[in-house]
C-alpha cells in the first residue's frame, strides 16, 4: 500500500512538472540550463556586463532590474549603470536628475527618451538615483548616427568640434567583413538612393561611441550596460571596441530571445553570450 502511495505521488509531481509553463529559463554558453544564482556569482566577478536585450520584452527588464540590485548588494558603490537608450549629451541632465539638481518632470521633459521609459527604464534610473549610483548615457546622440547613415565617415567632417565631444574620437576605426555588420547588408538593395555600406557604419558608430564612453568608467568599477541584444551578440559589436579601447576587460555578456518553448536552447541561440534568457515567444510586450 506504501508502495502504491509512493508511485502515486511521484506520478503526481511529474504531472505538474510537466504541465508547468516557466515564463523563461537562462542557459550557459553551452546550452546549458543554469540557476539564476549562477549568473549573479559570475558577474559579479566581471569588469563590465552587458545586459542584451529586446526592447520590448518584459522579462529582459524585470531581470536587468533584479541583476541591478542583487550586483548593488555586493558591490555597492562601485557599480555603475550605463544604457544605449541614453545619448551622451544628455549626460548632463541626466547626472542632474540623479543629484536631485532638476526635478523628474524637468528630466522627463527635456530629455530624448525611448517611448517605454517610464515602464522599461525609469525603475533602473530611480533605482541609480536611490542609490547614488552613477549612469552613463553611453550613447552617440541619434542625429550623429543619422549623418553616418546619409553621408558615410564624410559625413561626420561637417560637424562641429562641440558635435565631435559627444562621438568617440574620430576617425573610427571600422571593419566592414566583422560579421555583425556584414550581416546588415547581405542581400539588402539601396535604400533610399543611400547605399546600405552606410547602414552597418552607422550601427558601428554607436558601438564605437557607447564602448568609449564605458572605457572612461572601468577603473575599480563593476559596469552593467543595457543594451539591444544585436549590440552585443556574438561578443562583437560595442564588445570589439570596447576591447581595442581598454584590453584586458573581464567581460560577461548576457542575450535575450525568444522561442516557441523554453525547454531546451534553440540551437540557432546558442553561443551568443555566456548567459542567454529565452523567454517564451507568447509572452506579453511592453509597447
Amino acid at each position: 500500500m506504501n508502495k502504491l502511495i509512493t508511485i502515486l505521488m511521484v506520478s503526481l509531481a511529474l504531472m505538474a512538472f510537466k504541465n508547468d509553463k516557466p515564463a523563461y529559463r537562462i542557459f550557459d554558453s553551452k546550452g546549458k540550463a543554469v540557476k539564476y544564482e549562477k549568473l549573479v556569482k559570475e558577474a559579479s566577478d566581471a569588469d563590465v556586463i552587458f545586459f542584451g536585450e529586446l526592447h520590448n520584452n518584459p522579462i529582459s527588464h524585470w531581470l536587468q532590474l533584479e541583476l541591478t540590485k542583487d550586483l548593488y548588494d555586493l558591490k555597492k558603490d562601485n557599480l555603475v549603470l550605463g544604457a544605449e537608450m541614453f545619448e551622451a549629451d544628455n549626460q548632463l541632465i541626466l547626472n542632474e536628475y540623479l543629484t536631485g539638481s532638476i526635478s523628474g518632470k524637468s528630466f522627463e521633459n527635456e530629455a530624448r527618451l525611448w517611448p517605454n521609459y517610464e515602464t522599461d527604464y525609469k525603475p533602473l534610473v530611480e533605482f541609480a538615483k536611490d542609490n547614488n549610483l552613477e549612469f552613463i548615457a553611453s550613447n552617440i546622440p541619434r542625429r550623429y548616427a543619422s549623418v553616418v547613415f546619409k553621408n558615410g565617415w564624410e559625413g561626420l567632417d561637417s560637424i562641429s568640434a562641440q558635435a565631435k565631444s559627444y562621438i568617440a574620437p574620430l576617425p573610427i576605426e571600422y571593419d566592414p567583413e566583422v560579421e555583425c555588420y556584414k550581416k546588415m547588408t547581405e542581400g539588402m538593395p539601396a535604400m533610399g538612393g543611400h547605399s546600405s555600406a552606410t547602414l552597418p557604419m552607422a550601427q558601428a558608430i554607436k558601438d564605437a561611441t557607447m564602448a568609449f564612453n564605458i572605457a572612461g568608467y572601468c577603473d575599480d568599477n563593476i559596469i552593467i550596460h543595457y543594451n539591444g541584444a544585436y549590440h552585443s551578440d556574438n561578443f562583437q559589436g560595442i564588445i570589439w571596441y570596447l576591447n581595442k579601447y581598454k584590453p584586458g576587460l573581464k567581460i560577461l555578456t548576457i542575450s535575450t530571445v525568444e522561442q516557441d518553448s523554453v525547454k531546451h536552447l534553440n540551437e540557432d541561440n546558442s553561443g551568443k553570450a555566456d548567459y542567454t534568457i529565452a523567454v517564451s515567444e507568447s509572452m506579453t510586450k511592453t509597447h
